[in-house]
């Protein structure tokens, strides 16, 4: 399998953090929250559209609201396919700082 970039990694993990609460806005604030940066909303769904493609995430569409003009809210729930894909990269993530030394800022 090939591994997660970065982005697709941080809204997999939003989504699975909002647990039945993930759509378009609540992902943006929780991928904002995780990272402490403002993301956009295109810096959302792309890699959004991304995993969607992969299968690691499925759409569910929500009741139609009067406050939308009546649209849906298309809700966003991970795959076990995507759950596979987040443990991978967790591992090779959890490899890859085994023995570093410590980065802590030694400057003024």
């Amino acid at each position: 399998m090939k591994l997660l970039s970065r982005s697709e990694e941080i809204v997999l993990l939003s989504i699975w953090k909002l647990q039945g609460s993930a759509y378009g806005v609540t992902i943006r604030k929780q991928v904002s929250k995780i990272t402490g940066k403002r993301w956009s909303i295109g810096a959302i769904y792309a890699p959004l559209h991304r995993v969607e493609k992969k299968d690691l995430v499925k759409t569910i569409k929500g009741d139609p609201i009067p406050e939308r003009g009546g649209r849906s809210k298309i809700y966003y729930e991970i795959t076990p396919k995507g759950k596979k894909a987040l443990l991978e990269i967790k591992k090779v993530h959890d490899s890859m700082w085994v023995g570093i030394p410590s980065l802590e800022f030694e400057g003024k």
